[in-house]
Protein backbone atom coordinates (compact mmCIF):
# COMPACT_ATOMS: atom_id res chain seq x y z
CA UNK A 1 0.00 0.00 0.00
CA UNK A 2 1.45 3.35 -1.05
CA UNK A 3 1.90 5.99 1.63
CA UNK A 4 0.67 9.49 0.80
CA UNK A 5 3.09 11.97 2.40
CA UNK A 6 1.20 15.01 1.20
CA UNK A 7 3.31 15.62 -1.90
CA UNK A 8 1.92 15.37 -5.44
CA UNK A 9 2.47 11.99 -7.09
CA UNK A 10 4.98 13.45 -9.59
CA UNK A 11 7.05 15.00 -6.79
CA UNK A 12 7.12 11.69 -4.91
CA UNK A 13 8.18 9.86 -8.06
CA UNK A 14 10.98 12.35 -8.74
CA UNK A 15 12.19 12.12 -5.14
CA UNK A 16 12.20 8.31 -5.33
CA UNK A 17 14.11 8.40 -8.60
CA UNK A 18 16.73 10.74 -7.13
CA UNK A 19 17.00 8.56 -4.06
CA UNK A 20 17.76 5.51 -6.18
CA UNK A 21 20.28 7.47 -8.24
CA UNK A 22 22.05 8.70 -5.09
CA UNK A 23 22.13 5.14 -3.72
CA UNK A 24 23.77 3.91 -6.95
CA UNK A 25 26.32 6.74 -6.74
CA UNK A 26 27.13 5.93 -3.12
CA UNK A 27 27.54 2.25 -4.00
CA UNK A 28 29.66 3.04 -7.07
CA UNK A 29 31.83 5.49 -5.14
CA UNK A 30 32.35 2.96 -2.36
CA UNK A 31 33.47 0.38 -4.93
CA UNK A 32 35.97 2.76 -6.52
CA UNK A 33 37.37 3.68 -3.09
CA UNK A 34 37.60 0.00 -2.17
CA UNK A 35 39.63 -0.67 -5.31
CA UNK A 36 41.90 2.26 -4.50
CA UNK A 37 42.47 1.08 -0.93
CA UNK A 38 43.48 -2.36 -2.17
CA UNK A 39 45.96 -0.89 -4.65
CA UNK A 40 47.50 1.36 -2.00
CA UNK A 41 47.64 -1.54 0.45
CA UNK A 42 49.64 -3.56 -2.07
CA UNK A 43 52.39 -1.01 -2.76
CA UNK A 44 51.86 2.09 -0.60
CA UNK A 45 51.35 5.65 -1.84
CA UNK A 46 53.10 6.29 -5.13
CA UNK A 47 54.36 9.83 -4.50
CA UNK A 48 53.80 10.99 -8.06
CA UNK A 49 54.51 12.81 -10.40
CA UNK A 50 58.23 12.10 -11.06
CA UNK A 51 59.67 15.62 -11.11
CA UNK A 52 61.52 18.00 -8.84
CA UNK A 53 59.52 21.13 -9.72
CA UNK A 54 56.05 21.91 -11.12
CA UNK A 55 57.73 23.16 -14.30
CA UNK A 56 59.57 19.86 -14.73
CA UNK A 57 56.25 18.05 -14.30
CA UNK A 58 54.80 20.08 -17.17
CA UNK A 59 57.71 19.23 -19.45
CA UNK A 60 57.45 15.56 -18.53
CA UNK A 61 53.72 15.52 -19.30
CA UNK A 62 54.41 16.84 -22.81
CA UNK A 63 57.48 14.72 -23.52
CA UNK A 64 55.84 11.46 -22.38
CA UNK A 65 53.36 11.56 -25.26
CA UNK A 66 53.74 8.34 -27.29
CA UNK A 67 56.81 7.11 -25.44
CA UNK A 68 57.90 5.42 -22.23
CA UNK A 69 58.90 7.34 -19.14
CA UNK A 70 62.44 5.97 -19.30
CA UNK A 71 62.94 7.87 -22.56
CA UNK A 72 61.50 11.03 -21.03
CA UNK A 73 63.78 10.65 -18.02
CA UNK A 74 66.80 10.64 -20.34
CA UNK A 75 65.63 13.81 -22.07
CA UNK A 76 65.02 15.56 -18.74
CA UNK A 77 68.50 14.50 -17.57
CA UNK A 78 70.03 16.20 -20.63
CA UNK A 79 68.05 19.37 -19.97
CA UNK A 80 69.07 19.29 -16.32
CA UNK A 81 72.73 18.89 -17.22
CA UNK A 82 72.49 21.85 -19.61
CA UNK A 83 70.73 23.98 -17.02
CA UNK A 84 67.54 24.11 -19.10
CA UNK A 85 64.94 22.90 -16.61
CA UNK A 86 63.28 26.23 -15.93
CA UNK A 87 60.98 28.62 -17.73
CA UNK A 88 63.63 31.34 -17.75
CA UNK A 89 66.28 29.10 -19.30
CA UNK A 90 63.98 27.64 -21.97
CA UNK A 91 61.73 30.52 -23.02
CA UNK A 92 64.21 31.91 -25.57
CA UNK A 93 65.28 28.45 -26.76
CA UNK A 94 63.91 28.01 -30.27
CA UNK A 95 62.47 24.59 -31.27
CA UNK A 96 65.42 23.90 -33.56
CA UNK A 97 67.81 24.27 -30.61
CA UNK A 98 65.60 22.37 -28.20
CA UNK A 99 64.91 19.36 -30.42
CA UNK A 100 68.39 17.74 -30.17
CA UNK A 101 68.26 18.02 -26.36
CA UNK A 102 65.05 15.98 -26.14
CA UNK A 103 65.90 13.48 -28.88
CA UNK A 104 65.53 10.46 -26.56
CA UNK A 105 61.82 11.23 -26.02
CA UNK A 106 61.01 10.46 -29.67
CA UNK A 107 59.21 12.71 -32.18
CA UNK A 108 61.61 15.32 -30.86
CA UNK A 109 61.00 17.95 -33.55
CA UNK A 110 57.24 17.83 -32.96
CA UNK A 111 57.66 17.86 -29.19
CA UNK A 112 60.09 20.78 -29.34
CA UNK A 113 57.40 22.83 -31.07
CA UNK A 114 54.83 21.73 -28.50
CA UNK A 115 57.10 22.68 -25.59
CA UNK A 116 57.71 26.05 -27.24
CA UNK A 117 53.96 26.61 -27.63
CA UNK A 118 53.45 25.73 -23.96
CA UNK A 119 56.20 28.15 -22.89
CA UNK A 120 54.57 30.96 -24.84
CA UNK A 121 51.24 30.11 -23.22
CA UNK A 122 52.77 29.95 -19.73
CA UNK A 123 54.42 33.34 -20.14
CA UNK A 124 51.32 34.99 -21.61
CA UNK A 125 48.75 33.57 -19.16
CA UNK A 126 50.69 33.05 -15.93
CA UNK A 127 53.83 35.17 -16.13
CA UNK A 128 55.96 32.08 -16.62
CA UNK A 129 54.97 30.65 -13.23
CA UNK A 130 53.37 27.20 -13.15
CA UNK A 131 52.47 27.84 -9.51
CA UNK A 132 50.11 30.60 -10.65
CA UNK A 133 47.93 27.94 -12.31
CA UNK A 134 46.96 26.67 -8.85
CA UNK A 135 44.69 29.69 -8.33
CA UNK A 136 42.77 28.99 -11.54
CA UNK A 137 39.44 27.18 -11.59
CA UNK A 138 40.09 23.59 -12.69
CA UNK A 139 37.68 23.66 -15.65
CA UNK A 140 38.98 27.04 -16.83
CA UNK A 141 42.59 25.90 -16.58
CA UNK A 142 41.77 22.76 -18.54
CA UNK A 143 40.17 24.72 -21.38
CA UNK A 144 43.12 27.07 -21.54
CA UNK A 145 45.59 24.19 -21.68
CA UNK A 146 43.57 22.48 -24.41
CA UNK A 147 43.94 25.62 -26.52
CA UNK A 148 47.72 25.10 -26.67
CA UNK A 149 48.96 23.36 -29.81
CA UNK A 150 49.83 19.72 -29.11
CA UNK A 151 48.20 19.49 -25.68
CA UNK A 152 45.33 17.03 -25.57
CA UNK A 153 43.07 15.93 -22.75
CA UNK A 154 45.41 13.54 -20.97
CA UNK A 155 48.33 15.97 -21.12
CA UNK A 156 46.18 18.92 -20.02
CA UNK A 157 44.74 16.97 -17.09
CA UNK A 158 48.20 15.70 -16.07
CA UNK A 159 49.54 19.27 -15.97
CA UNK A 160 46.47 20.55 -14.11
CA UNK A 161 46.54 17.73 -11.55
CA UNK A 162 50.23 17.02 -10.98
CA UNK A 163 51.77 20.44 -11.59
CA UNK A 164 48.98 22.77 -10.45
CA UNK A 165 47.22 20.54 -7.93
CA UNK A 166 43.78 21.02 -9.49
CA UNK A 167 41.22 18.19 -9.04
CA UNK A 168 40.95 16.65 -12.52
CA UNK A 169 41.07 12.86 -12.88
CA UNK A 170 43.59 11.69 -15.49
CA UNK A 171 42.47 8.92 -17.85
CA UNK A 172 44.88 6.76 -19.82
CA UNK A 173 45.12 3.37 -21.51
CA UNK A 174 45.76 1.64 -18.18
CA UNK A 175 42.54 3.11 -16.76
CA UNK A 176 40.54 1.72 -19.66
CA UNK A 177 42.23 -1.69 -19.49
CA UNK A 178 41.89 -2.24 -15.75
CA UNK A 179 38.38 -0.91 -15.29
CA UNK A 180 37.21 -2.59 -18.47
CA UNK A 181 38.38 -5.94 -17.11
CA UNK A 182 36.70 -5.15 -13.79
CA UNK A 183 33.46 -4.68 -15.71
CA UNK A 184 33.09 -0.99 -14.84
CA UNK A 185 33.82 0.36 -18.31
CA UNK A 186 32.42 -0.79 -21.64
CA UNK A 187 35.48 0.24 -23.64
CA UNK A 188 33.73 2.55 -26.08
CA UNK A 189 33.44 5.58 -23.80
CA UNK A 190 35.04 8.88 -24.72
CA UNK A 191 37.83 10.30 -22.59
CA UNK A 192 35.46 12.80 -20.98
CA UNK A 193 32.87 10.10 -20.21
CA UNK A 194 35.45 8.01 -18.36
CA UNK A 195 36.69 11.06 -16.50
CA UNK A 196 33.15 12.00 -15.44
CA UNK A 197 32.59 8.41 -14.27
CA UNK A 198 35.40 8.78 -11.73
CA UNK A 199 34.81 12.41 -10.79
CA UNK A 200 31.08 11.91 -10.24
CA UNK A 201 31.67 8.98 -7.88
CA UNK A 202 34.81 10.01 -6.01
CA UNK A 203 35.32 12.93 -3.62
CA UNK A 204 36.63 16.01 -5.45
CA UNK A 205 40.13 15.72 -4.02
CA UNK A 206 43.33 16.39 -5.99
CA UNK A 207 45.44 14.29 -3.63
CA UNK A 208 43.14 11.30 -4.11
CA UNK A 209 43.05 11.74 -7.90
CA UNK A 210 46.83 12.08 -7.95
CA UNK A 211 47.57 8.86 -6.12
CA UNK A 212 44.66 6.90 -7.63
CA UNK A 213 45.92 7.55 -11.16
CA UNK A 214 49.47 6.67 -10.10
CA UNK A 215 48.21 3.38 -8.60
CA UNK A 216 46.36 2.59 -11.84
CA UNK A 217 49.51 3.15 -13.92
CA UNK A 218 51.69 1.03 -11.63
CA UNK A 219 49.10 -1.76 -11.48
CA UNK A 220 48.73 -1.70 -15.26
CA UNK A 221 52.47 -1.90 -15.81
CA UNK A 222 53.24 -4.54 -13.20
CA UNK A 223 50.14 -6.74 -12.89
CA UNK A 224 47.19 -5.99 -15.18
CA UNK A 225 49.34 -6.12 -18.29
CA UNK A 226 48.30 -6.97 -21.82
CA UNK A 227 48.74 -10.57 -20.68
CA UNK A 228 47.62 -10.15 -17.06
CA UNK A 229 49.26 -11.67 -14.00
CA UNK A 230 45.99 -12.48 -12.25
CA UNK A 231 47.68 -14.60 -9.62
CA UNK A 232 49.43 -11.46 -8.31
CA UNK A 233 46.37 -9.20 -8.48
CA UNK A 234 44.79 -7.77 -5.32
CA UNK A 235 41.60 -7.13 -7.30
CA UNK A 236 41.18 -10.66 -8.65
CA UNK A 237 38.08 -11.45 -6.59
CA UNK A 238 36.40 -8.27 -7.88
CA UNK A 239 37.27 -8.85 -11.51
CA UNK A 240 34.59 -9.92 -13.95
CA UNK A 241 37.11 -10.85 -16.66
CA UNK A 242 39.73 -12.88 -14.82
CA UNK A 243 42.50 -13.99 -17.14
CA UNK A 244 40.58 -12.42 -20.06
CA UNK A 245 38.31 -15.48 -20.23
CA UNK A 246 34.63 -14.85 -20.95
CA UNK A 247 35.13 -11.22 -21.93
CA UNK A 248 31.42 -10.67 -22.62
CA UNK A 249 30.11 -12.65 -19.67
CA UNK A 250 28.63 -9.58 -18.01
CA UNK A 251 27.55 -6.27 -19.41
CA UNK A 252 29.81 -3.46 -18.11
CA UNK A 253 28.24 -1.01 -15.67
CA UNK A 254 28.53 2.12 -17.82
CA UNK A 255 27.01 0.42 -20.87
CA UNK A 256 24.22 -1.05 -18.72
CA UNK A 257 23.44 2.37 -17.25
CA UNK A 258 23.52 3.97 -20.72
CA UNK A 259 21.17 1.33 -22.14
CA UNK A 260 18.80 1.72 -19.19
CA UNK A 261 18.73 5.49 -19.69
CA UNK A 262 18.08 5.08 -23.42
CA UNK A 263 15.24 2.66 -22.74
CA UNK A 264 13.67 5.06 -20.23
CA UNK A 265 13.99 7.99 -22.66
CA UNK A 266 12.46 5.95 -25.50
CA UNK A 267 9.57 4.94 -23.24
CA UNK A 268 8.95 8.55 -22.28
CA UNK A 269 8.94 9.63 -25.93
CA UNK A 270 6.47 6.89 -26.82
CA UNK A 271 4.14 7.91 -23.99
CA UNK A 272 4.40 11.56 -25.08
Amino acid sequence: MAVNDGRPALARAVALSWGRMEAREVQGGARLLSIYRRLVGARGHAGWWPGETPFEVCLGAILTQNTSWSNVDKALAVLRKRGRLSYESLRRCRPARLAPLIRSSGYFNVKARRVHAFLEFLGREYGGRVEAMAAEDAAVLREKLLSVIGIGRETADSIALYAAGRPLFVVDAYTRRIFGRLGLLAGDETYDEVQRFFMDLLPRDAGLYNDYHAQIVLHGKEVCRTVPRCGECVLVDLCEKKGLDGLDRREPVMRRERNNNNNRNNGQRRRA
